[in-house]
């Protein structure tokens, strides 16, 4: 029993439908096109909406969407089929219409009859099918019957016998006689003689003869053992020694290796380098394509376009003559599942190459299979060409944030009702949230927010040291003297404590201080780890922050799917709530050291839909950017 029916052009314009229930289908249908259609998702022809289950079939031709809704338990397998016979009717009944595009002004309400036509003969189909499905054996067909009680025991004792391991054991009684086996001695390779040295008459010297011969004697016997006179001095070193370095034990080699460079009273010395930061992050970021890496990757893409653009401009001639060349330029060719299949194989390959997760590297090939199939090709257009335009859309709007994560305006916005803005960073082990954090703590400073960074890292030795020490080096970067206050502040109260009260502790306090934003640092924790992720989960759910980011590694591929689904998963599990609190954007940090292999920027939002709202691409304060769609895909489909 179908819930609803409906066609409609992918403009928004319903041509037809049919209601079956008294089930709306506007919610579902636009959770359909938000979630799915829009986000370049139509790889699977399959939606989920509540207790409904949508299948829906993309006609590229006439720009059509048919959508069929059923309750989920229902299991109805001629849908497929049902779906494929509506779409060629509705075309061959209306195809002069839909060719001249007048969707308003025509009544497609005649299509009831051959709708309920197709429906019932489906359904007839199935049940008949049913019917004369193969039944089930019977006892005595079935080759069981047929063995007896002997035989299985038979078989039961060989399956012992095999069992055992002793292949080679036989029955008492049964011994064969012995017989005599003389073990055949190897064949004896020639020794190895030394190289032949000759005199000028051609006959070998003495002292060669003589070795070799000696050789030859000795062939067989066993070797005796060779001792090694060891020298007193090796002889009395045990153990791994430690490396001598130059200039070891001098005062000037204390000085080369202190790496915390400050005066006798603790206060930091800051480098000319260092200091050129200051200043340089006040309002929005950059882009990442301001790097020099992707402006050449973007610079090069283009020659190529240009490239091929010039060799499409200019047709082969054809044998057909002129009538024949006025015939390619209309581009009637339309494109078949069989045609792109080899194309998308070879995007696929190439995707997982620049880093893309494998599940999501098909997936983005099925959707832009699903999205060309059944589309006319365009004038001197070539089949690859066309699926690398379509792929590179696709990427873009998949990489294009469907909400703008804006934090300066959030945070000024929240200091207007005189509450702090609370940003919370989690993810796994060693991707450097803690050196992120510090990062965007700088930018936010840079734009005169004050910052309280809350050390919920109460696993890892040194996390709130290495806080600190980021806490000191801002403050020096923006000195009280400056702004009146200090805009960087740490709270903390040791190891071995709960994060969640904490948290809650340094939002509480940032409250009472007039503080505009709470930066809350949280352990790295693998996410198969179940007591760390319910921890995670009850900092989330106990402190509400505004906005929660995951840190992710630009290095990883297939991880980084897992990590993320299971980071969200986590969180609306042990969250207890009808409307959990799941990521709300991604960090990508480490993208300076991938090259063009930016394939995890797809990976991770794909997989949950949300931005990538930072991107780190080195080691100092500054080096944090905004993430360009367009630059990263060029980079993405470079060959």
């Amino acid at each position: 029993m179908l819930d609803f029916f409906t066609i409609f052009s992918k403009g928004g314009i319903v041509l037809w439908y049919f209601q079956g229930t008294s089930q709306l289908f506007t919610p579902s249908v636009n959770a359909l096109i938000k979630t799915v259609i829009l986000q370049e998702r139509t790889g699977n022809n399959t939606f989920s909406y509540e207790s409904l289950t949508l299948k829906y079939k993309l006609d590229n031709e006439f720009e059509l969407v048919f959508v069929v809704a059923y309750q989920n338990i229902l299991q109805l397998s001629y849908v497929d089929k049902f779906l494929t016979d509506i779409q060629l009717k509705f075309r061959e009944r209306y195809k002069t219409v839909l060719l001249n595009g007048f969707f308003a002004d025509q009544n497609f309400g005649d299509f009831s009859d051959p709708f309920h036509n197709i429906l019932k003969e489906r359904e007839e189909e199935t049940k008949q099918e049913q019917k004369s499905g193969k039944k089930m054996k019977t006892f005595e067909e079935s080759l069981k019957s047929k063995k007896t009680v002997s035989s299985m025991i038979e078989n039961k004792k060989d399956d012992k016998k095999q069992t055992k391991g002793k292949e080679n054991k036989v029955p008492k009684g049964k011994l064969d006689p012995p017989v005599e086996v003389t073990k055949a001695s190897p064949p004896s390779s020639p020794p190895q003689l030394l190289p032949v040295t000759t005199n000028g008459d051609g006959i070998l010297d003495e002292e060669t003869r003589m070795k070799n011969l000696q050789k030859l004697m000795s062939k067989g016997k066993k070797k005796s053992p060779v001792t090694i006179n060891k020298s007193p001095e090796v002889a009395k070193r045990k153990g791994k020694q430690g490396t001598k370095w130059e200039n070891e034990g001098s005062s000037k080699d204390t000085a080369t290796l202190d790496y915390t460079p400050g005066t006798e009273q603790g206060e930091l010395v800051l480098t000319k380098s260092e200091q050129n930061q200051v200043g340089t992050m006040k309002g929005e970021l950059k882009n990442i394509d301001d790097d020099e890496e992707l402006d050449e990757v973007v610079d090069d893409d283009s020659e190529e376009d240009e490239v091929i653009q010039q060799k499409t401009k200019s047709p082969s001639p054809n044998k057909g003559g002129m009538f024949s060349m006025f015939r390619n330029l209309v581009g009637s060719k339309t494109l078949t599942s069989e045609q792109l299949g080899p194309v998308l194989e070879k995007m696929k390959d190439h995707l997982i190459s620049k880093n893309v997760a494998a599940d999501i590297a098909e997936k983005l090939c099925q959707s832009v299979g699903a999205k060309l199939e059944g589309k006319i090709l365009g004038t001197f257009g070539s089949v690859a060409s066309t699926v690398k335009n379509t792929l590179q859309e696709s990427c873009v709007q998949i990489l294009s944030p469907r909400r703008r994560v804006d934090i300066l305006r959030d945070a000024l916005e929240a200091k207007q009702q005189k509450r702090p803005y609370v940003i919370t960073f989690c993810g796994v082990n060693g991707v450097g949230k803690s050196t992120n954090l510090a990062k965007v703590c700088f930018w936010l400073v840079e734009n005169g927010l004050s910052v309280l960074i809350a050390a919920c890292d109460t696993f890892r030795s040194g996390a709130v040291e290495q806080l600190r020490t980021h806490v000191r080096k801002l403050n020096a970067l923006h000195p009280k003297d400056k702004h009146g206050r200090e805009m960087v502040q740490l709270y903390e109260r040791g190891y071995g404590k709960d994060s969640a009260g904490i948290a809650m502790e340094a939002v509480s306090s940032a409250r009472d201080y007039h503080i505009d934003i709470v930066l809350i640092d949280t352990a790295g924790r693998m996410q198969d780890n179940e007591p760390l992720m319910r921890a995670l989960s009850k900092l989330v759910k106990v402190n509400q922050p505004d906005l929660v980011l995951f840190v992710g590694e630009a290095l990883v591929g297939n991880e980084a799917v897992d990590q993320l689904l299971k980071f969200n998963q986590a969180l609306a599990d042990h969250s207890q709530s009808a409307n959990p609190r799941l990521i709300d954007g991604i960090i990508l940090t480490k993208f300076d050291t991938i090259d063009d292999k930016v394939g995890a920027a797809i990976s991770m939002t794909y997989t949950t839909g949300q931005p990538i709202v930072f991107v780190g691409t080195g080691q100092t304060y500054s080096d944090l950017r905004n993430l360009n769609a367009k630059a990263v895909v060029s980079a993405l489909l470079k060959p």
